[in-house]
């Protein structure tokens, strides 16, 4: 059976040993799955290179088959803009589809929620996502892109994920918010389908 070799993306302000990130971390620790999940720099064109190297490097020592890409609000913008690039399986989890419009609400003193110190959230950042945002709809199928959202998600509104994304398969579950509460109970079906979307491809 083949293994996927999994990247998890951070969300605004977090880092890679956030609660999902983790979570997902000791699943894959336990199933002998590789696993990375990088704590980024919160200016997305550092992001986007430091992801874009580790894909790079991972498909040169893993295989491009078997690399699968998953994120988290922000995390989940730039895994849909790094899946379009590399034609890589994705799962998105509360993703922001329009970043740099509902991230222009947090211009000034933003915090990193590791330590709880401050850093300022320009925008020339704002700017940087509004370039990096594909064109929707996006075209990915059922086999390459699962869309996980919760109603009750206070930040972002799940019904743009689900019209940007209509051929992906959708989880839609009532309630819910933004961090998608109880995660951790799709993580099996997660693997299984980064496994099935690898060897079907």
């Amino acid at each position: 059976m083949t293994t996927p070799v999994i990247i998890f993306i951070h969300g605004f302000g977090s880092n890679g040993y956030g609660s999902k990130a983790q979570a997902m971390r000791e699943y894959c620790q336990q199933h002998s799955i590789p696993y990375s999940a990088p704590s980024l720099s919160h200016i997305p064109d550092l992001a986007l290179q430091t992801l874009r190297e580790l894909i790079e490097q991972l498909q040169r020592v893993s295989g491009e088959r078997s690399l699968c890409l998953m994120g988290s609000s922000l995390g989940g913008f730039y895994a849909q803009v790094l899946a379009l690039e590399y034609a890589l399986p994705v799962v998105l989890i509360n993703p922001s589809m329009h970043a740099g419009r509902s991230l222009r609400r947090a211009l000034g003193t933003a915090i990193n929620y590791y330590d709880d110190s401050p850093y300022q959230w320009r925008e020339s950042y704002v700017d940087m996502l509004d370039k990096l945002e594909p064109s929707y709809p996006l075209s990915f199928s059922k086999e390459q892109c699962w869309l996980l959202a919760q109603t009750g998600d206070e930040l972002l509104d799940y019904r743009e994920a689900v019209q940007a994304l209509p051929q992906a398969k959708h989880t839609i579950e009532p309630g819910g918010d933004h961090g998608f509460q109880g995660f951790a109970s799709h993580i099996p079906e997660i693997v299984s389908f980064f496994r099935y979307a690898i060897t079907s491809t």
